[in-house]
């Protein structure tokens, strides 16, 4: 089934996301290697492709897990969760209906 992964930033988290961009890219790359991510990306602080300095205000991920504990324990094993970026994940089934 695919889940729902939604982190919201902690204020300024700029900085700590770029140190942990490389290793959370590296396992959203290994998802998608095996077929199970569906999309993924950061929310702009502002509203612009390029936010700059004003950075993010989060993130969703959208991938395939075999059960929602599955999905929490690799929310919670993120780098930006455990770096400190995120200060709130949310993780929920999602349904995907379209495109079809």
């Amino acid at each position: 089934m695919w889940y729902a992964i939604i982190g919201q930033d902690v204020p300024n988290s700029l900085d700590k996301r770029m140190e942990a961009r490389p290793a959370h890219v590296a396992r959203l790359q290994e998802l998608q290697s095996q077929g199970r991510l569906l999309l993924a990306g950061p929310f702009p602080a502002v509203d612009a492709v390029d936010p700059g300095v004003a950075g993010f205000a989060g993130s969703l991920i959208v991938a395939e897990f075999t059960s929602l504990p599955a999905a929490q324990d690799w929310a919670k094993a993120d780098p930006y969760a455990t770096a400190g970026v995120y200060a709130e994940v949310r993780v929920q089934p999602f349904r995907k209906t379209f495109p079809q």
